[in-house]
Parts: C-alpha cells; sequence; structure tokens
C-alpha cells in the first residue's frame, strides 16, 4: 500500500492530522489511485506508515465509511465501496444543456445574451458606468451604526416581514418627500435587494407570454432582460434628448407596462419634460398599464434642485417607484426599495416571501438610523459636491484632449456622460474600446443598449458611455488624454 505514503518532507503531524489524513485517501479515491473493491492497510500499519497516532486513522476511516467510501466491519480490513470519479462527474458537467428539461421561463434565459461581466484584470484607469468610488462610502457613520444594532438586543433571531424593517419604512417617506417630491406612506414601501430584483417581480407579477411592454430605446440593458424572461413581447420606444418620445407609445391591448428612467434617462441623459410627463400618464391611464420609474441616479442633479419623481404627479395608482442606494452607498450593499401602488402591495410582498422571505435585516437596520440622523443627507450632499468636481474635470478633460467635434450629452445629472464622437461610426466602437484597452483604460459602447438595428433609425455617430463616480480627479484627465491617443490609433490620425 505504498500509494498511501504522504509526500517526503510532509509529516502530517498530530495537529489536523485527521483532516490530512482524511484528504490523502479522498484525494486517491478520487483520481482512481484507489480502486473499487480495492483493500485498505489496517488503522495500525497505516498510522505507523505516516507517522499518525492509530486513533487518527480510524477517524479518517469512520467518516469515510459514513459517506459510504468505505466498507467497514469489525474484524475485516477496511475495502473501497465507491471511489470519487471526480473527472466522470465533470464531464457530466460539461454536458450539453438539455433544454427540453426546462420550463419556458429556463428557456428564455437560457438564450438571453446578457451584457459580459466585468473585465479581469480591471483597466487602471475605467470609466464604468454604475461604478462608485470606495473611498467615497461613509465608513465611521456605517461603523458606529452598524455596531450600535449589532449589540442592540432581541428577544430572539427569526425570520422578519417580506415588506422589510418597519423603522426603514418609516424612515423612507419624509426623506422621499424632501429629496424626489413624494407623496407616499410606509404601508406603500417594500425593501428589495436592488432594483434587478425589483424588475424581476414586477416582470413575474405583472407580465406573461402574450403581453407587451414598452421600453426606451436605448434603455438599461438588464432591466429590459429581466421583463423579456417573462415571455412579454418587447415594443421599444424611441428616445431623443429629452428623454423617452411619448407620442410614440402605441395605442396596444397587449401593452402592460412601460419601463422609464424619467429623471435621468439611462443612458443618453435627458430629463423628461412636464408635458410629457403628463402624456405618460394620460397613456398609462387609458391603456390600464404600470409605469415602472427606475430612479437609479435621481440625487444627483447639478447647478439646481433634483426634479421632482414621476410618481410624485400620479394620481391615478399607475406609477411603481424604483429606489436605490447603490448609487449614494455602494451597488454591493444590494439594498434598495419599491413605492408601490397600494393596491399592489399584497400580492408583492407575498411573491417577495416566496422568493426569499426578506431583504438582508441588519443592513436594514442601519440605513434607517442614518436616515433618522440625517447623516445620510449629509453624506448624499456632500457626494453630488463631489460628483460635481469629477463631472467638472472630465468635460474639462474631453475639450482640452479631445477633438473639437467630439461632443456630450446627458451631463446635466448622474454619474455618467455619453461621448458622441461624428468622425467614428457605430460599428467602429468596438474598435475603439480595445484601442483604449490598450492604453490601460476601459471604456464602454453605447451601441449594445439599443434595441433597434441601426437601419431602422436615423443615422448616428460611435459613441462611448463614461462613468467617473469611481475615479479621481487626476485619473480622469490621464484617461481621457489616453482616450485620445486610442482615438488617434483608430483614425489614423
Amino acid at each position: 500500500m505504498g500509494q498511501l505514503h504522504s509526500k517526503p518532507g510532509r509529516s502530517p503531524g498530530a495537529n489536523g492530522g485527521g483532516r490530512r489524513v482524511y484528504a490523502l485517501l479522498r484525494a486517491q479515491l478520487a483520481d482512481g489511485t484507489l480502486a473499487a473493491g480495492a483493500r485498505l492497510p489496517s488503522t495500525r500499519a497505516l498510522a505507523a506508515d505516516l507517522g499518525v497516532a492509530r486513533n487518527t486513522v480510524s477517524v479518517a476511516y469512520e467518516q469515510l465509511a459514513a459517506e459510504g467510501f468505505l466498507d467497514t466491519a469489525r474484524g475485516r480490513a477496511a475495502r473501497v465501496a465507491a471511489p470519487l470519479v471526480t473527472a466522470a462527474r465533470s464531464a457530466a458537467r460539461a454536458r450539453p444543456l438539455d433544454a427540453a428539461r426546462l420550463s419556458a421561463f429556463g428557456r428564455r434565459v437560457a438564450q438571453m445574451a446578457l451584457p459580459p461581466a466585468p473585465a479581469a484584470p480591471a483597466a487602471r484607469i475605467d470609466f464604468r458606468y454604475g461604478a462608485v468610488a470606495a473611498r467615497d462610502f461613509p465608513t465611521l457613520a456605517w461603523k458606529r451604526a452598524y455596531q450600535a444594532e449589532l449589540l442592540r438586543q432581541q428577544p430572539h433571531l427569526y425570520y422578519a416581514a417580506p415588506e422589510g424593517e418597519a423603522a426603514l419604512r418609516q424612515a423612507l417617506p419624509g426623506y422621499l418627500r424632501r429629496a424626489r417630491g413624494l407623496n407616499c406612506t410606509a404601508a406603500q414601501i417594500l425593501v428589495v435587494q436592488g432594483t434587478q430584483q425589483a424588475i424581476d417581480l414586477c416582470a413575474r407579477l405583472l407580465l406573461e407570454p402574450g403581453n407587451a411592454f414598452a421600453f426606451e430605446d436605448p434603455g438599461y440593458a438588464m432591466a429590459r432582460h429581466g421583463l423579456e424572461a417573462s415571455g412579454a413581447r418587447l415594443v421599444p420606444v424611441p428616445v431623443d434628448a429629452l428623454g423617452l418620445e411619448t407620442g410614440a407609445l402605441p395605442a396596444d391591448a397587449q401593452l402592460r407596462l412601460a419601463y422609464a428612467t424619467p429623471s435621468h434617462q439611462f443612458p443618453l441623459g435627458g430629463v423628461l419634460p412636464m408635458g410629457r410627463r403628463q402624456q405618460l400618464l394620460q397613456w398609462a391611464q387609458q391603456q390600464r398599464s404600470w409605469i415602472i420609474e427606475d430612479d437609479y441616479d435621481g440625487e444627483f442633479r447639478y447647478g439646481q434642485r433634483p426634479i421632482d419623481a414621476l410618481q410624485a404627479i400620479d394620481t391615478e395608482g399607475r406609477v411603481i417607484y424604483l429606489g436605490s442606494f447603490s448609487k449614494a452607498l455602494s451597488p454591493q450593499l444590494r439594498l434598495g426599495y419599491m413605492v408601490l401602488p397600494p393596491s399592489l402591495v399584497p400580492l408583492f410582498a407575498k411573491a417577495q416571501r416566496l422568493a426569499m422571505r426578506h431583504a438582508p435585516v441588519l443592513e436594514q437596520r442601519v440605513l434607517a438610523a442614518l436616515l433618522d440622523s440625517g447623516a445620510y443627507e449629509r453624506h448624499v450632499r456632500r457626494l453630488r459636491r463631489e460628483n460635481e468636481r469629477r463631472r467638472s474635470a472630465l468635460l474639462g478633460a474631453i475639450e482640452r484632449h479631445l477633438p473639437a467635434d467630439a461632443r456630450v450629452s446627458g451631463s446635466a445629472a448622474g454619474l455618467h456622460v455619453v461621448l458622441w464622437l461624428p468622425f467614428l461610426r457605430p460599428a467602429d466602437e468596438p474598435r475603439l474600446v480595445a484601442a483604449a484597452r490598450g492604453e490601460g483604460i476601459g471604456v464602454y459602447p453605447v451601441s449594445p443598449l439599443f434595441v433597434r438595428p441601426p437601419g431602422a433609425m436615423a443615422p448616428r455617430p460611435a459613441g462611448l458611455i463614461l462613468g467617473y463616480a469611481s475615479l479621481t480627479l487626476a485619473q480622469i484627465d490621464e484617461g481621457i488624454e489616453r482616450l485620445a491617443r486610442a482615438i488617434a490609433d483608430v483614425t489614423g490620425a
């Protein structure tokens, strides 16, 4: 049984010896060194071989027998019952997915081409939209509130209400009234694990195959895919400099909802004017449809007060408002909220309970404490000033380093801009992104966010989405200077 010797120079020792003996046997069962039916040495012999106590080997044998890998009996040598077949299992995992065994929902998800995951390693200077600076997180305030909530005595630990923690739901209406003009009650709020989960709930509860939904074109791809997973038909609605072209919304009996980003259209940056907001609400009333208002970065508007949310002027209960802490705190926190029409609250709470019980409780209580103390609003004001400086640095760098005919849209609000390059075509975007990566910077093309093919729209130039909330002023300037070199490489200038 020489195959059971440990590697030279490594004695299992007394501390952790049982784990090492177990791991040694498992490895040799896995790679086939110990085949089915093979006889293992006695515990005394293997202990002497490995230089460990006999009881250490006995414990390892007993564990393997309990897991079904060894057959053991008093007075008989242990034998291999069923070796681990790691290679075979890996091969099984690599087999093609059998779509016939999936649900209709599963087949739709399997066929989706989702946006690529973040590149690894990340670019040295990354203009990734949706990213925020780790140094901006209110670490000290969060730590104090977190420790206080962690030490707070609870009578017991059990599942919480699916709607969310009462303290957070009671703190949010006052903040939303001050910051976004909303008029809502705690009873209308459902705390979720980020906007994506809110969109998934809307898709599951409000759409089904045979229905249709209106969606901004271009628009947020992950929201579009989340709604498409329901099997409903996508109806793209064009966007201009002001946002959703509400006059283009069709009168279709199958249209059950419309998705919009009226406070800062993603990605082009338009702010929907009051006339179009009224028209959108009238359309929803006539269609008996819902409107998903994704207010993903509405707190960040520069030079003037953030414009009130669409929900603030909804008198018919047609707007489902989605709010997020991802831009003001961190997308890794995975906490957001919905302000629902009262009629939808019981249904959405039931679905939340079925899907995930509730969002993380401790973090909800910490957020409630920050809202109650005013620390969250102070943080948002400070962050707005900081991001305004970054935005100014970006616009200045574009003016200094890039060709004169490069132009920017969507800079009045939010945490990103769209950079249009009239001397390049949309088909040139992949080459430009690759050239920029060669310069050590990450930039992102706008074309994947369009639904309609280029031939179905008015001609447009190449475009890049540049997020700036995670960068320093120096990184922004250097990044745009490097982008200028990438542009020169692609154009041959």
